[in-house]
């Protein structure tokens, strides 16, 4: 199994140091500036075209199944299936996205995204269309990881939450473009659904090619401030200090925020996708919204999502000193009101439904934008990428609820039901955020601390 991981990792080597640029800290400064711009739009650009080739299935959905006959809860079971498998690639991808080239390996995984799109666009058959959708979770879960790794080696872990937040946009972008998009050529034929963010994608993958660099290093920069110094071998294997699985033991599955944090993810995610997934279902057929108009309400869940992001990012840093678990408490409280009111307040009109996904996208995407911040700095970015895999493993565990679970609810008990279950799995999500209240910034500095320490 070494040899295999070995293997790949040869694969995907990150890129050798270059000879540093300059030791005047002045231009270094204004070099890093540079580099931490075009590592942030180029990562924002990347990962929101993988939801390009992800979130495209949601708005097709009422058209497939109106015209191909699929129930809502084969449908679901494909969301699940995706899902899971997406959680699995999360997991296992982030053991390789600690040690690979993340402009290869992010890559790879958005042109299978787009092969397999193609694929899923050419066929009818149900068990063909549940494969390549199934394949397509696995080729998702190469998107995240890289992203993790290049934020966490060009950003202090004192600014990490404003940033990664800011990042974290990419997510409502990708998808409020691509429902809105879909929502147009979907009534044309559901296959362009799935032809034309194929191509979109195609396109940001060569341009992630000449944008994205890998380590601070390999552009001639030292590593940056307030962090753990990492060795890159002549090989370009990156070497820490430590064997990599005592690193993963004592940085992430011994540290039990890490857990505490990775149940939370689970109902963050049930709300989330249960919403963006299902709500263009709901507002056309239980609401009798045409899909056009369900497609911007769904992007407003999006757009208000990055407002989300954004504050509660900045309210981490500023308020909470960077301690990112108490603004997902208060966010997740508020949180709960959106998915009650959504569920209870009677004659919705369109504005009514919008302004409610647009609070329910608010308190939902704030969370979920912090969730890879806080186990990114508990876990030092030693071993970031693989943390992040373990709370999205969790995460994507949740469309066993968020898609099947919800396809069959609605269908054998109504959405009044499927309601109720939400807003009980926002609860569970809110408590767990409570348990993580003590929870430290980083552990950066108890790194340091014990490596002062006088031998015994």
């Amino acid at each position: 199994m070494s040899s295999l991981v070995e293997g790949i990792v040869h694969i995907f080597r990150p890129d050798p140091p270059a000879p540093q640029i300059t030791t005047d800290p002045v231009e270094v400064d204004k070099q890093y500036r540079y580099w931490q711009r075009r590592v942030l739009v180029a990562s924002i650009i990347g990962y929101a075209s993988f939801y390009f080739v992800r979130k495209n299935l949601s708005i097709t959905m009422p058209a497939m199944i109106d015209q191909l006959h699929i129930s809502k809860e084969q449908l679901g079971l494909y969301l699940t299936l995706h899902g899971v498998i997406y959680g699995i690639s999360k997991f296992v991808n982030g053991f390789f996205g600690d040690r690979c080239n993340a402009r290869t390996f992010m890559i790879t995984g958005l042109l299978l995204s787009v092969v397999l799109n193609v694929l899923f666009g050419m066929s009818s058959m149900a068990i063909w269309l549940g494969i390549f959708w199934m394949l397509n979770g696995w080729a998702q879960g190469m998107g995240f990881p890289p992203c993790a790794r290049v934020l966490t080696h060009w950003f202090k872990p004192k600014e990490l939450a404003t940033k990664m937040s800011i990042w974290n946009t990419s997510h409502s972008i990708g998808a409020g473009i691509i429902v809105i998009l879909c929502g147009y050529i979907v009534s044309y034929n559901w296959r362009l659904g799935f032809f034309v963010p194929a191509a979109l994608s195609f396109a940001v993958a060569l341009y992630l090619k000449f944008s994205l660099p890998d380590l601070p290093e390999s552009v001639g920069l030292p590593e940056v401030e307030g962090t753990e110094t990492v060795v890159v071998t002549d090989s370009g294997l990156v070497e820490p200090n430590e064997p990599f699985s005592k690193i993963l033991m004592e940085k992430v599955f011994s540290n039990p925020y890490i857990w505490i944090i990775s149940f939370a993810n689970f109902f963050v995610y049930i709300v989330r996708y249960a919403v963006l997934d299902w709500s263009p279902t709901i507002l056309s057929h239980a609401k009798g919204f045409e899909l056009k108009q369900s497609g911007w309400m769904t992007a407003g869940f999006e757009i208000s999502g990055i407002i989300g992001m954004l504050s509660a990012g900045v309210i981490s840093d500023r308020v909470f000193n960077g301690r990112a678990s108490r603004t997902c408490l208060f966010y997740m409280l508020f949180c709960c009101l959106a998915v009650f009111m959504f569920w209870k307040v009677p004659h919705q009109t369109p504005t009514m439904a919008s302004l409610i996904l647009a609070m329910t996208g608010f308190f939902t995407y704030g969370p979920q934008a912090l969730v890879g911040v806080i186990v990114s700095n508990l876990s030092t970015k030693k071993a970031a990428a693989s943390a992040v895999g373990l709370t999205g493993l969790f995460g994507y565990a949740s469309t066993v609820i968020s898609g099947w679970g919800i396809g069959y609810v609605s269908d054998h008990y109504g959405w009044n039901t499927t309601f109720e279950f939400m807003f009980i799995f926002a609860i569970c999500g809110t408590l767990f955020f409570a348990m993580a209240w003590t929870a430290p910034r980083d552990t950066y500095g108890i790194e340091k601390t014990k490596s002062k320490a006088p031998a015994k």
